[in-house]
C-alpha cells in the first residue's frame, strides 16, 4: 500500500500508548478511573469492561494515551489486541490476592509482543494488603521487580484513593523516553482498529488508534475491505475536530461496512485507490472463505448453525471465545452470521432456510416488530 513520502527530519518523539492489565477485579477499571476522573466502571455489566477503550491523559512531559482492556478470562482477545497496540503495558497485581491466573496469562501477552512494562502493586490500602508478600508471589512466577532481584520497575499504588498514582505516571514517562518512541507527522495516519459498531441514528463507527501520521477531513480510511470518507471526526470526548496525529484515539464514523477490530487501517486522499484497496482484499478473503466452508463439510458430521447479535464488536468476541471451547468429535457449532445491533426482521428471515438456526444475542434486543415476528415463527 503506498505511503506519503515525507524527509526525515519530520520524524519527532511520539506519545506513549500505555495498556493496563491484570486479573479480574484487582482494580484496571478503577485505576483508569481515577487517572481520567469520570466513571466507566459502573456502566459495565457485572461491573466487567468488556470493550477497549482508550483515553488521553495530559501530563506535565506530554500526553499518556490509556488503552482499557477486560480481565475476564472470556475476553482473551480484546487483552491481546491491547498488548498489540500498546507501546508500554502496566501490569496491575492486587496487594491482598497477588498473583492470579489472568495475571499470567495478561503476562503472557505482554511478554509474546516484547514491551516494557510496569507492576502497578494495588489495593495497597486494604487491611490485607502486603506489598513484600506480592513481591514475592511475583518472584515465584519468575516476575523479577526492582529491589527484589530484577530490573522491572514496580509502583505500589491505591487506585481507589490515588496514592502512588503521580509516580506511577511519572514512570510511564520514564520508561517511554528510554524506549524512544517516534513517528511522522507528515505521512497519511495508519494504525489499528480497536471497537467498531453501529449507532442507528449515525451508522457504522469504528475507534481508530493512530500509531504513525495524520488524519484529517476529506480523506479516506481503509480497514480490510471496510471504508470510509473521514466527514465526521471525533475525538476521544465524542467533540467534532478536523484532525489528528499519532497516539490519538479517533472516531471515524461513515463505515460502509462494520471493519474487524484488530485490522489495520491506512488513509489516502484518493477515493479510487482507497475503493481499490477495500475491493482487492475482498476478493483474496472470498477466495480463502470458500475453500474453509468446503473442509467444514467435509470434517463435520452435524452442525448447529448460530446467529450471533451483539451490541458491540467487544462483546461478540468474547461470546466467540467462550463458544470456541465447546468441543466434540461428532458436533460442531457454525456461525452463520454474527453482526452488531439490534435483532432485526432480516435475521429472522436468515433462519427461515433452516429451522436448526437458533440466534444468539448479548446486551441487544429485537424491536416490537421484529419480536411479532419471532413469536410467529418459532424461531430460537
Amino acid at each position: 500500500m503506498p505511503k506519503t513520502k515525507a524527509p526525515q527530519q519530520n520524524i519527532v518523539a511520539r506519545p506513549p500508548i500505555v495498556v493496563i492489565m491484570g486479573h479480574i477485579d484487582h482494580g484496571k477499571s478503577t485505576l483508569l478511573d481515577y487517572i481520567r476522573k469520570s466513571n466507566v466502571v459502573s456502566g459495565e455489566a457485572g461491573g466487567i469492561t468488556q470493550h477497549l477503550g482508550a483515553y488521553e491523559v495530559p501530563h506535565a512531559k506530554g500526553k499518556i494515551t490509556f488503552l482499557d482492556t477486560p480481565g475476564h478470562e472470556a475476553f482473551r482477545g480484546i487483552r491481546e489486541r491491547g498488548s498489540q497496540v500498546a507501546d508500554i503495558a502496566i501490569l496491575v497485581v492486587s496487594a491482598e490476592d497477588g498473583v492470579k491466573p489472568q495475571t499470567l496469562e495478561a503476562l503472557k501477552c505482554i511478554l509474546n509482543e516484547k514491551i516494557p512494562y510496569i507492576v502497578a502493586i494495588n489495593k495497597i490500602d486494604k487491611p490485607g494488603a502486603n506489598i513484600e508478600v506480592t513481591k514475592q508471589s511475583l518472584a515465584e512466577n519468575e516476575v523479577y521487580v526492582e529491589g527484589y532481584g530484577g530490573d522491572i520497575p514496580v509502583v505500589p499504588i491505591s487506585a481507589l484513593k490515588g496514592d502512588g498514582i503521580p509516580e506511577l505516571l511519572d514512570m510511564i514517562m520514564l520508561v517511554s523516553d528510554i524506549a524512544d518512541l517516534k513517528a511522522n507527522p507528515s505521512v497519511n495516519a495508519e494504525g489499528t482498529i480497536i471497537e467498531s459498531y453501529r449507532d442507528n441514528k449515525k451508522g457504522i463507527s469504528a475507534t481508530l488508534l493512530i500509531k504513525n501520521g495524520t488524519i484529517e477531513s476529506g480523506m479516506y480510511v481503509v480497514a480490510e475491505d471496510a471504508l470510509s470518507p473521514v466527514r465526521i471526526l471525533e475525538d476521544y470526548q465524542g467533540k467534532s475536530i478536523k484532525k489528528a496525529s499519532f497516539s490519538s484515539p479517533v472516531k471515524v464514523i461513515g463505515f460502509n461496512k462494520i471493519p474487524n477490530v484488530g485490522s489495520v487501517f491506512v488513509t489516502t486522499n484518493d477515493k479510487k485507490e482507497a475503493e481499490k484497496m477495500a475491493l482487492d482484499f475482498s476478493l483474496k478473503n472470498d477466495s480463502n472463505k470458500s475453500s474453509s466452508t468446503r473442509r467444514d463439510e467435509r470434517d463435520t458430521n452435524v452442525i448447529i448453525p448460530l446467529i450471533l447479535k451483539a451490541d458491540v464488536i467487544g462483546s461478540l468476541e468474547g461470546i466467540k471465545h467462550e463458544l470456541a471451547k465447546i468441543k466434540n468429535d461428532k458436533v460442531k457449532i457454525k456461525i452463520v452470521s454474527e453482526s452488531i445491533g439490534d435483532v432485526n426482521e432480516n435475521d429472522i428471515k436468515s433462519t427461515q432456510g433452516d429451522p436448526n438456526i437458533i440466534i444468539v444475542a448479548f446486551n441487544t434486543k429485537p424491536d416490537p416488530k421484529t419480536q411479532t415476528l419471532i413469536e410467529r415463527s418459532n424461531v430460537q
